[in-house]
């Protein structure tokens, strides 16, 4: 069965070899990939607009790091920045031009067949779900709750700072959302402080020029586009700072967003069913998120 709207897949050597199409039609993973198996890999999804990758540098380096956090082998950047130019090329040229093209770019490597011990890993390239720029226009319901088990003591050998596949918790949790009527979700330690959305870092937005995020580290992972937002709104004044924020934070702030690469910007209208107005500069507030990611 055809696939449609096609996306675009390039498979990528692991080890500084070729990339090359794939025809979407044909496999490309065995039964014995770790991806299936056991969900062990990394991956990267990156927003493209206009026909270009957005904060590139900053996805190379988390991929890089994901990797090698997992005990994976390096990705070769010059060979995933090739496979990402020629994929978005062929997206942009099946679509009619760059201009004005929008689509979802997801880098995966996975730790490969069992029967080999040889890595795989492609990316693709593929619109962007309609229900996602619901939610950037109309912002979303957030449900809090904890991660099922205590962020301050778990393991040394977990790897929370890798962006895996592992997303089977991630996807049970929105999943719950959904069937309790909200849109997503926002974790919280056992202390209530505010760790990240499901798919998302949070930014609190408070009077005076203030934007909060919470600091990398256990149970959150350092966002992208959040880096790239607070790296724009310092140079023009903001007040940026990543520490701890709790949960009565949000309900007093002027604003409240979920931000991340494809999804860009949400504001977070409900919060465990109390509304959040919206605020007198959240026209102000969006302008400035994507400026930061283009």
């Amino acid at each position: 069965m055809a696939i449609s709207p096609a996306p675009v897949i390039y498979l990528v050597e692991p080890f500084g070899g070729s990339v090359r199409r794939q025809n979407v039609n044909m496999p490309h993973v065995f039964w014995d990939d770790a991806v299936v198996t056991r969900g062990d890999g990394v991956f990267e999804s990156i927003l493209i607009r206009d026909g270009k990758p957005v904060n590139l540098d900053k996805h190379l380096d988390r991929f890089v790091r994901s990797a090698a956090l997992m005990d994976l082998p390096e990705p070769g950047r010059e060979y995933w920045v090739r496979a990402t130019e020629e994929a978005v090329a062929d997206y942009c040229r099946e679509r009619g031009g760059e201009e004005g093209v929008e689509a979802k770019c997801v880098w995966t490597l996975s730790r490969g067949r069992e029967t080999t011990g040889v890595p795989t890993a492609w990316l693709s390239v593929r619109p962007i779900p309609e229900e996602v720029y619901r939610q950037r226009e109309r912002g979303v319901s957030v449900l809090t709750t904890s991660r099922g088990y205590t962020v301050t003591g778990k393991a040394s050998w977990m790897r929370e700072s890798a962006k895996t596949l592992n997303y089977a918790a991630t996807m049970a949790a929105l999943r719950w959302a959904k069937s309790e009527g909200a849109d997503d979700v926002i974790y919280v330690d056992e202390t209530g402080r505010v760790l990240e959305g499901a798919t998302s870092s949070v930014i609190m937005v408070k009077k005076g020029g203030r934007l909060r995020t919470p600091a990398p580290g256990p149970g959150v992972m350092a966002g992208t586009t959040q880096a790239a937002l607070f790296e724009l709104a310092s140079s023009e004044g903001w007040k940026c700072k990543a520490k701890d924020i709790y949960h009565g934070e949000l309900l007093k702030a002027e604003s409240v967003w979920l931000v991340s690469s494809t999804r860009i910007a949400t504001r977070v209208k409900r919060l465990d069913g109390t509304k959040l107005p919206a605020p007198d500069n959240e026209s102000e507030i969006r302008e400035l998120i994507y400026r930061a990611v283009n």
